[in-house]
């Protein structure tokens, strides 16, 4: 399906409905798409990246569907595959095309692909490419996911080509941003699993955008943003050191103790005026889950001992946490035993990325007693008053 963005602009990439998870890891209840763009100038003709190989016969069904038959560049942002995957097949059908990207990328796209050094043209930061009537300017934006990504600036339109950035895993037939509470919250979950990890280096690139003259955001994946105030700001809200009086709370339990706990604290948390995010980890989505940590002050993990150490479902949301580096200010744990073990200090040692003050745990043996419950309370109480002071 080609769908026209502005004159002599098109989106020719291909809709994935059916797509339910992404690099074996991350959920897709919403599917994704593979957004691909094709600008005719006067004088040349070039394309933004390409699509998942799975979807390649709908990228060159769409391209013919235009009466494409010469393509001179094909952008490439980002080496990974959802983006390069159908290089080989688009540089055969257009083998006088060369390959746009920087040196980084370039040598990554020798490795996965299999291209060769003639296939391509490697370009500097802030460099421009002129179609004719239409002048592309290069921007590097290094760990925008990988070192190698960078943006592509449309003058003449003011139009932001970001690949990954920006994007949401949503398989939509509309192409522009008009459900935006909809494309809010799927952008919302995107940052979280994808781009939280580097908020440090992302609000430098949006200081680099600033200039910059944006009436159109068309990323890789999701619909386009006609109006990019929408995103802009999200991106600079979740970017920034602002945490939320919210308290995420991924918890495990294996015979009901951490459960009773879980529900004490839940209690506690809401009667001083604490937002509780609770997410039962034998049956939680982690998109959701990576999305509350985006704005909470702090995470609170709860896990009976297992073998001596943390339920394993606990362990992994440490681990997912660590990765993720949420601007989170406080961790807490809280838990069970039967006969003893090293369940807080494991899962304390899993984070190490987080810049957080750890707030004392409550552990308990067997079931929660009278004197257990009001340390729950006063864990609760403790987190209030640490909220007041940040929030």
């Amino acid at each position: 399906m080609v769908r026209k963005i502005s004159e002599n602009i098109f989106e020719v990439g291909a809709i994935d409905w059916d797509r339910r998870l992404f690099d074996e890891l991350i959920p897709l209840p919403n599917g994704t798409s593979y957004n691909s763009y094709l600008i005719k100038g006067s004088e040349k003709t070039l394309l933004i990246d390409t699509v998942d190989p799975t979807k390649t016969a709908f990228l060159l069904a769409n391209l013919q569907q235009l009466g494409i038959s010469k393509i001179d560049y094909v952008i490439a942002h980002h080496g990974e595959q959802d983006h390069s995957g159908s290089l080989p097949d688009v540089l055969a059908a257009f083998p006088m095309a060369k390959v746009v990207t920087n040196a980084k990328c370039r040598d990554e796209l020798k490795e996965h692909l299999l291209l060769s050094d003639e296939q391509f043209m490697v370009i500097e930061d802030r460099q421009v490419l002129s179609l004719g009537d239409k002048n592309l300017e290069f921007l590097f934006a290094p760990w925008v996911h990988w070192p190698e990504t960078f943006l592509t600036y449309l003058k003449e339109e003011q139009i932001l080509f970001t690949c990954d950035l920006f994007g949401s895993h949503l398989a939509s037939a509309e192409l522009l941003a008009v459900n935006e509470p909809e494309v809010y919250r799927t952008a919302k979950r995107y940052y979280a699993e994808i781009m939280m990890p580097f908020r440090t280096n992302i609000k430098k690139h949006l200081e680099m955008l600033a200039p910059y003259q944006i009436k159109m955001i068309c990323p890789s994946h999701g619909p386009v943003y006609q109006r990019p105030q929408l995103i802009l700001d999200a991106y600079k809200d979740w970017t920034s050191d602002k945490v939320k009086n919210e308290v995420v709370f991924p918890y495990v339990s294996m015979h009901g103790s951490t459960a009773k706990m879980a529900d004490r604290l839940i209690a506690a948390l809401l009667e001083r005026g604490v937002i509780v995010q609770p997410f039962n980890l034998s049956r939680t989505d982690i998109g959701e889950l990576a999305m509350a940590m985006v704005d909470a002050a702090t995470i609170v993990i709860g896990s009976p001992t297992v073998l001596a150490g943390p339920h394993p479902l606990a362990n992994y949301a440490a681990f997912l946490a660590n990765a993720l580096r949420p601007k989170t200010r406080f961790v807490s744990i809280i838990g069970s035993f039967g006969w003893g073990g090293r369940m807080v200090d494991i899962l304390a040692g899993a984070i190490p990325n987080l810049k957080v003050e750890i707030i004392p745990p409550v552990v308990i043996k067997g079931v929660p007693k009278t004197a257990d419950l009001a340390a729950l309370d006063a864990l609760a109480a403790v987190i209030a008053q640490k909220h007041k002071e940040v929030v």
